[in-house]
């Protein structure tokens, strides 16, 4: 089952769960505030510690592939010339913004529309997206590169459909490259 697919199970499941608790009572409440902090503050830690053990690494490899081009433009892609340090801590740095996202989504949906399952949904779906992350995988759970985890990592499909993804193969950085070659003369 792809990541999307079991984040839709598990947020409906959430859902199904969340009626039964009795937010109403304060302390109940205070607890899964709680719950909701601490799961946000391990997921920070967890990505700020990926981040050094990425930078303690090092690794100078470069990384060469093709970004998928944007549906709507007739474009082709951009060819991307990168370091596998710069890359993870680049994949990193976008999961950790995505977190504040949704700190800052939460603080409007709790804090000024005053609902409260999302809080506990929330706090699930966090840890959740933390086992998921590509990148944890990689540097904190000690898996090889190689498969799902290979670099550049490859957005996952929504219900197995077709993913555009980075093109790794030779021939389309021989072209990008061509390309780029065209544009400076």
């Amino acid at each position: 089952m792809s990541a999307a697919a079991s984040n839709l199970v598990i947020s409906l499941g959430a859902m199904q769960l969340a009626r039964k608790i009795p937010f109403d009572d304060p302390v109940t409440l205070n607890y899964v505030r709680i719950g909701y902090v601490v799961v946000q503050v391990l997921v920070l830690g967890v990505y700020f510690f990926v981040s050094q053990k990425v930078k303690s690494k090092n690794d100078q490899t470069v990384l060469k592939y093709v970004e998928a081009p944007s549906p709507m433009s007739s474009e082709p892609g951009q060819l991307v010339t990168i370091t596998v340090k710069d890359y993870d801590l680049q994949e990193t740095s976008k999961a950790i913004r995505g977190v504040y996202m949704g700190l800052a989504m939460m603080v409007f949906l709790h804090g000024y529309m005053k609902y409260t399952q999302p809080l506990f949904i929330q706090a699930l779906m966090g840890l959740k997206n933390l086992y998921d992350a590509k990148i944890v995988s990689i540097h904190l759970l000690g898996k090889p590169a190689e498969g799902d985890l290979k670099r550049p990592f490859v957005a996952p499909a929504l219900f197995g459909a077709a993913a555009g993804g980075p093109q790794t193969d030779k021939a389309a950085i021989d072209e990008a490259e061509k390309r780029i070659g065209k544009k400076d003369d």
